[in-house]
């Protein structure tokens, strides 16, 4: 009887010696996973080791994995396992974006993952003026040093779209040109589908050429359909376009800069460009056009005017437009002199600031001597 109750208390004792072991276990466990917890989240939240600020790019297509691989080779995390396992877990967005980023000295591995999922990519970007020629436009695309390769073949003139271009950095400049080219292929056939109906124009292509020219004619914005119906009057009547920006690329081509007025004998000698002379629209377009020049090519003001000159000496003044020669010879007349009184104030202007000078010499001179 003795032997059992014995017995029954070892076998008791015994158990409950492996709960307690199991207890002991479990709670060893929990510290355990506990401390490596909290060793985990002090490395993702603490500074990170790179003590300076860097730039750091995401390739297209890069996964988290990938980009967390790098961060780590180039130093900017200790440790791309936590960055990717832990960081998975508690932040909202691991969707990593494409681009340069730049990374603040000792940013922890929770801020590079917020940066990169949710900031802003370094912007790099060209911007082409509407109005330039395509010479002007590769000259500007191989100043950009951030670009590689080489553009072996000018580019067709009016063949370019003006605007803003981004990119990334060792992109090549070819494929910059050939976005260039494909947002005009796009523009162009959407301003030749929506064209009035009585243009008489029979190509997309002579909407580029007359496009180039009402961009080369007015720096103002509002004017473009102005313009352009004139040049579209003018066609209709089968009136020469006597357009003064033709005659200039007939001569440099796009590829300088004509600094002085035309002379007589080029406004008088007949070439491709000459639209004093020629018929009709020259043989290309004289520049690249922006989609707005397009677009008053394609649906022009309605109005009689036939003619326009400079409204001032600055090209911002505009221009004053007229239906008959007689008005703009009055408005000519105007014009010139405008450009008499302000060439009599540069002079004046000039004059003055010789004497000043003078008399700041003079008095200095005689200051000295004293």
């Amino acid at each position: 009887m003795n032997d059992r109750r014995k017995r029954r208390r070892r076998s008791s004792n015994g158990l409950v010696d492996v709960l307690n072991a199991l207890l002991t276990l479990l709670v060893i466990g929990l510290v355990v996973v506990g401390g490596g917890f909290l060793f985990v989240a002090q490395q993702y939240y603490t500074d990170g080791p790179s003590n300076e600020e860097r730039v750091f790019r995401v390739e297209s297509g890069n996964t988290l994995t990938t980009t967390a691989s790098r961060l780590e080779e180039q130093g900017f995390i200790t440790n791309a396992l936590i960055f990717r396992q832990f960081g998975s877990r508690v932040e909202d967005n691991t969707t990593v974006k494409a681009g340069d980023f730049t990374i603040p000295a000792n940013a922890s591995m929770s801020e590079i993952l917020r940066e990169l999922t949710t900031g802003t990519p370094i912007r790099y970007a060209v911007t082409i003026p509407e109005g330039w020629t395509s010479w002007e436009v590769v000259q500007r695309v191989n100043a950009d040093d951030r670009l590689s390769g080489t553009i072996d073949t000018l580019p067709a003139e009016g063949s370019i779209l003006p605007g803003s271009y981004d990119y990334m950095p060792d992109d090549t400049r070819q494929s910059v040109i050939d976005r260039m080219q494909a947002a005009m292929t796009t523009a162009l056939a959407e301003a030749w589908e929506g064209r009035q109906a009585d243009l008489p124009l029979s190509s997309p292509a002579e909407l580029l050429i007359l496009a180039s020219i009402v961009e080369r004619e007015t720096g103002v914005a509002e004017e473009r359909p102005q313009v352009a119906a004139v040049f579209v009057n003018r066609l209709k009547e089968g009136m020469r376009l006597q357009s003064d920006p033709t005659i200039i690329y007939g001569i440099t081509l796009g590829q300088t800069k004509l600094e002085r007025g035309l002379r007589r004998s080029e406004i008088e000698e007949k070439t491709a460009y000459n639209t004093y002379q020629i018929d009709g629209l020259p043989p290309t377009p004289i520049a690249n056009p922006g989609i707005e020049s397009l677009r008053a090519v394609a649906n022009p003001d309605s109005h009689n005017y036939r003619y326009f000159v400079a409204k001032g000496a600055s090209p911002r003044d505009g221009h004053v437009f007229a239906e008959t020669y007689a008005e703009h010879q009055q408005n000519v007349a105007r014009y010139r002199e405008i450009e008499r009184e302000a060439a009599e104030q540069a002079a004046t202007d000039a004059e003055a600031a010789r004497q000043a000078l003078e008399a700041e010499q003079a008095n200095g001179t005689e200051g000295s001597s004293q």
